[in-house]
């Protein structure tokens, strides 16, 4: 009677230690945002990588596209021949070596062996010159490559070389950038408009399910030629519109991830129970932008006026929390020929702002408005303290806040008098940000801007084929101060480039142009 008794009990504790071990697992799992595998041991490991972003990714075509919903997600299914560290050093890639010519007319590189694309074919130097000569096709290239190319041929089926006319010396970096990723020859059969709807690249990741307005899973690459990765078989891209929302989300477990937490919240993440911060250095510069096609914007005095009355200080203490710079050139300090030290802004003069606006055609004042994405805090500010500012010089503007799809269909239409937005480099050289913002035949017709100067559009051009030295600095100390004085735009201040994780995560890589490498993501 007794041993029934003790086997009765010893049964009844072992179920509830089961029950237990059983509940704590479940409970350990539902703190993740990511699914998890048993393993070999016995262990939950977490498989999935959920990443909160601000908004959808609605196109892969890696030639057409430039905002940084869509580039960041490219830059994970298509990978380019020389590509950059955190540093913002040119490193080979897929080549697993190149070389330029004395002269700077020929470049030549050699891929690795045994590279595949994800449907297992192999990757031949043919595909390179398929992608760079469809790229250079491209009318609606976002970042053309303007070199003055000859000819791009395959003189075997492992090397790949370039031919130029003339001297550009941006172009190791352009070829670095995600629009100079490598596609399979002809698309490998299909169009062009089919391809990039379930794309087919030599990323650590290929596309799993895609909703263009909401969220996209990718999965991992089998057939990735950096073996043993991704060290994660899914990864997730969350739209979480609201920071404080993806914060909150963040801390629970929901997600994994943040891209873009706000400035204001990188202390309490950081020292967080749960959360920590990944950082590189910043190509990033937040500017207010304004339409010089707008009757009020295309005179000067008014940009200059609104510049002097601003205290770009000022905004970067109140938005950034102690983790930006304030900006007084358009070009961020991290990249080589920024005058960030040594320029003369047009800022923070009470007494110049309002001698500016006596000068424009607007001497009584106007009224205008910023455009503002909706659900960014460090934004909102800021458009609250140039509104501020200009009450103080009879200028009133009003904040025109939009959810993020309508603010980018505007902007690109021109649809905008001021707004605010961030401006990056692609690739590490100055010719990233300055063709990108002061060329008006340019993709983006000088950011959206219109601006145009004859002066400047010769010196970038002239940059883009000097040979690195004193006098491409010079050129690019001129233009800088041009565009200081014309004020196109004013930039504001250069932020931390942070990503927020939960503190499990490791192996994140975080890039200065704003980016990230999950190839090396593991969970502890």
């Amino acid at each position: 009677m007794k041993t029934k008794n003790l086997r009765k009990g010893l049964k009844g504790a072992l179920s509830a230690a089961l029950a237990g071990v059983l509940a704590l697992s479940l409970a350990a799992c539902s703190q993740t945002g990511g699914s998890t595998t048993s393993t070999a041991n016995g262990v939950s490991g977490q498989t999935t990588f959920t990443y909160a972003r601000s908004a959808a990714v609605t196109s892969l075509n890696l030639w057409t596209e430039i905002t940084s919903n869509n580039a960041f997600a490219i830059d994970k299914v298509f990978e380019p021949l020389v590509s950059f560290d955190k540093d913002g050093k040119i490193i080979d890639w897929l080549a697993k070596s190149h070389k330029v010519s004395e002269d700077g007319l020929t470049y030549t590189f050699t891929l690795r062996d045994g590279l595949k694309f994800s449907d297992g074919t192999d990757v031949t130097a043919d595909d390179a010159v398929f992608s760079i000569k469809q790229h250079q096709a491209e009318k609606d290239a976002a970042l053309p490559l303007t070199a003055d190319i000859a000819s791009v041929e395959a003189p075997d089926k492992k090397t790949v070389e370039i031919k130029l006319n003339s001297a550009y010396t941006p172009l190791l970096a352009e070829l670095a950038n995600f629009s100079n990723g490598i596609v399979p020859k002809d698309f490998g059969g299909k169009s062009e408009k089919a391809f990039f709807e379930n794309p087919v690249g030599t990323g650590p990741f290929v596309v799993d399910k895609w909703d263009k307005s909401g969220d996209l899973t990718f999965k991992k690459n089998d057939n990735y030629w950096q073996k043993g990765k991704p060290g994660i078989s899914k990864l997730v891209y969350k739209v979480v519109e609201d920071g404080t929302q993806a914060v909150n989300q963040l801390k629970t477990g929901e997600v994994d991830g943040i891209e873009s937490p706000a400035l204001e919240n990188i202390d309490e993440l950081e020292n967080g129970s749960d959360t920590k911060v990944e950082t590189a250095g910043s190509w990033v510069t937040h500017t207010f932008f304004f339409n010089t096609a707008d009757e009020h914007f295309s005179d000067v005095h008014v940009r200059r006026a609104l510049a002097y009355a601003l205290n770009r200080d000022d905004v970067t203490k109140a938005v950034a929390f102690d983790h930006a710079t304030t900006a007084k050139t358009v070009l961020p300090k991290a990249i080589k020929y920024s005058t960030q030290d040594s320029i003369t802004p047009v800022d923070n003069d009470q007494a110049k702002a309002k001698d500016e606006l006596a000068q424009s055609k607007f001497p009584q004042g106007f009224e205008a408005k910023i455009l503002v994405p909706s659900g960014n805090n460090a934004y909102q500010q800021a458009a609250q303290l140039l509104q501020s500012a200009a009450a103080k010089i009879d200028v009133t503007l009003d904040i025109d806040s939009v959810d993020m799809a309508t603010f980018r269909s505007r902007f690109k239409a021109f649809d905008y008098q001021i707004m605010i937005n961030s401006a990056q480099a692609d690739y590490p050289d100055a010719d990233s940000i300055i063709d990108f913002q002061a060329d008006p035949d340019g993709f983006s017709k000088s950011y959206w801007t219109s601006y145009s100067n004859d002066e400047v559009t010769k010196e970038l051009k002239q940059a883009q084929v000097t040979p690195d030295g004193d006098k491409r600095a010079e050129l690019y100390k001129s233009i800088q101060q041009t565009l200081a004085d014309e004020v196109p735009y004013i930039p504001l201040y250069s932020p931390d480039i942070v990503k927020a994780v939960r503190k499990n995560v490791t192996g994140l890589e975080v890039l200065p142009n704003d980016s990230v490498r999950f190839q090396d993501v593991k969970f502890e």
